[in-house]
């Protein structure tokens, strides 16, 4: 089945759009020609599958049986303009019709696929000097200001906010600007202070390496709000590096070792009186276009590698690659944060510690909450409906 339709003039307005030139109707799909020279195929069950008919009015959900139509429906009918494909269907008397934005925007054909590339800005230690800053009464009062803020956020995985009230609230009520609280084995806040029997070595004065917070749960935090209280003591300076960076870096100088991390998961656990929480991942997590969007590191929550034999001994020296990268200055930010600020960050991209301080010289009291990425993404396309 082969039928080639050819476009007519432009309408005045469009010549600068990209149009339908040419679309012919191949065994399973329509094949169109565009005016910027990309090909793309479009399957027939794809296509009947995305009518808009086939979803809810008002919660816009799919409503459409896959299993109503055969496998071998076609169109008996297919034209278009400068806006709209529209197809008549050899079944059900059905019609649909595909703005030409939608057909571009949801393309899967190889030469516009691939182009679907991350949002992130990988980071240097140079990120110091500018890093996203704005002001918790603003961010409170303004979803404009928390927008940009979150949008900063978002593409550098780390910024901060000043002028923090003193209170044990406060980290709540700012990371609720975005979405609910993501609760814990620790809670839905915590408090990063220095206790005479800790369960955790945040929970001590020593120096805490770089890190994934609970890389040992099923599906690890999103982003972290941390609000400095209180930071008189002698030390106890946060160190944050995008992972990110590093692992472009890797990817680049040692392909194998970037596989290996890639592609085996390892265990990680936390365990106390109450909870043993245990759960395998890989280190990196790639999108299905081939991104960086998640890196789980935690050695002190790392469990007894139980790789297969054939390649324990490679795992571990692309392990050790990475552990060396993480503690190269080139990467590291070092932040002192002062009472007042709240610094937030990815947790699943921009790994954390801090120094060793000294608790007899003063309090260093931080206080915690997580807001899961499902939920932040969530927020930050709302609010870019309105200030994008």
């Amino acid at each position: 089945m082969q039928q080639a339709i050819a476009s007519s003039a432009p309408k005045p307005g469009t010549e600068n759009a990209v149009l339908i030139e040419e679309a012919e109707q191949k065994q399973h799909a329509l094949s169109v020609r565009w005016s910027d020279g990309n090909i793309t195929s479009y399957h027939y069950l794809w296509l009947r599958d995305n009518c808009a008919s086939g979803f809810h009015p008002d919660t816009q959900e799919r409503c459409f049986d896959q299993l109503s139509v055969s496998a071998d429906i076609h169109p008996i009918r297919i034209e278009f303009d400068t806006e709209c494909l529209s197809v008549d269907w050899s079944e059900g008397d059905h019609s649909s019709r595909y703005p030409l934005s939608w057909l571009r925007e949801f393309a899967y054909s190889e030469e516009l696929r691939r182009q679907q590339t991350s949002s992130y800005e990988s980071w240097a230690s140079d990120f110091v000097e500018r890093i996203p800053a704005a002001e918790q009464p603003e961010v409170m009062s303004s979803d404009e200001v928390l927008y940009h803020w979150m949008s900063d956020l978002d593409k550098h995985g780390l910024a901060i906010i000043r002028k923090m009230p003193a209170t044990d609230e406060a980290v709540v009520d700012t990371a609720q600007r975005i979405d609910y609280l993501r609760r814990t084995n620790f809670g839905v806040t915590f408090n990063v202070i220095s206790v005479p029997k800790p369960i955790n070595l945040a929970y001590t004065s020593i120096a805490l390496p770089l890190h994934t917070d609970l890389a040992n749960q099923e599906v690890p935090p999103g982003y972290q709000f941390l609000h400095c209280l209180a930071n008189e003591s002698e030390g106890g300076a946060s160190t944050f590096v995008d992972g990110l960076r590093v692992l472009e870096d890797l990817r680049e100088e040692a392909p194998e070792h970037f596989r290996l991390l890639a592609e085996h998961p390892i265990p990680f656990r936390f365990h106390d009186e109450d909870h043993d929480i245990r759960q395998h991942h890989p280190v990196i997590n790639l999108d299905c276009f081939g991104n960086i969007v998640e890196i789980k590191y935690n050695a002190h929550l790392a469990d007894i590698f139980d790789l297969p034999e054939v390649f324990m001994h490679e795992y571990y020296l692309a392990y050790r690659n990475l552990m060396g990268r993480l503690k190269d200055p080139r990467y590291m930010i070092r932040l002192k944060l002062k009472g007042g600020e709240m610094v937030v960050f990815d947790n699943r991209r921009v790994l954390h510690g801090r120094d060793a301080f000294d608790p007899t010289t003063g309090l260093r009291h931080l206080r915690g909450c997580y807001v899961d990425r499902s939920e932040f993404k969530s927020r930050l396309r709302v609010l870019a409906k309105q200030f994008a």
